[in-house]
């Protein structure tokens, strides 16, 4: 019998690391939340910098193996915005869709995606794996579904012809830009040694 890996995942959500789980589900791997006193500036300029400067700081902190991810919107009309400032967009939610929709306006051009970007670091802090993943869609003018959270509600899937926010979990689960991240990681992540 083997010991599990512990994986320090670089979030304070206890909903992030519940979705992480679920997609490292029949890995031998356990994860913790980072300590709560651990409070990291994300100061890089792409989602993947982000993505590594938390796990690598919660790795030296933690002296375990740290995993981050980073994930906003990029707005075509809006050259990319929110992009890295998603979260930072409003101060809830329903703001930060309220702020994005009237940029927006009656601009005809609504495409849009959602960008994730994962690192793994080593308790050293250097970055052992990283994955990125996207999801293409669209902005509606108003929200619809009540499932998930941030800007779920109006970002439309032209392919499932639903909103984030309207897709059954196990839907979102596959096709969303964390989905392709972990699709893009996890073979790497299981040939990983987690010997230091």
């Amino acid at each position: 019998m083997t010991d599990s890996k512990l994986l320090v995942v670089a979030t304070g959500n206890p909903g992030k690391l519940l979705e992480i789980q679920a997609y490292l589900e029949g890995l031998d791997i356990e994860l913790a939340l980072k300590p709560e006193e651990l409070e990291i500036e994300e100061t890089g300029d792409t989602f993947l910098a982000n993505a590594c400067l938390k796990a690598s700081q919660v790795a030296m902190a933690t002296g375990e193996w740290a995993i981050a991810d980073d994930s906003g919107l990029e707005v075509d009309a809006l050259d990319g915005a929110p992009g890295i400032y998603s979260a930072r967009y409003g101060k809830t939610d329903a703001a930060r869709i309220e702020r994005l929709l009237m940029e927006l306006g009656n601009e005809l051009n609504r495409q849009a995606q959602f960008v994730c970007a994962m690192a793994i670091a080593s308790p050293d802090g250097s970055i052992a794996l990283q994955a990125e993943g996207v999801c293409q869609g669209e902005i509606l003018h108003a929200p619809r579904g009540s499932n998930g959270f941030g800007y779920d509600p109006i970002f439309y899937v032209p392919e499932t012809q639903m909103t984030f926010a309207e897709m059954p979990p196990e839907v979102k689960h596959e096709i969303s830009h964390r989905g392709q991240a972990f699709k893009a990681l996890l073979p790497q992540l299981q040939i990983l040694d987690f010997r230091f």
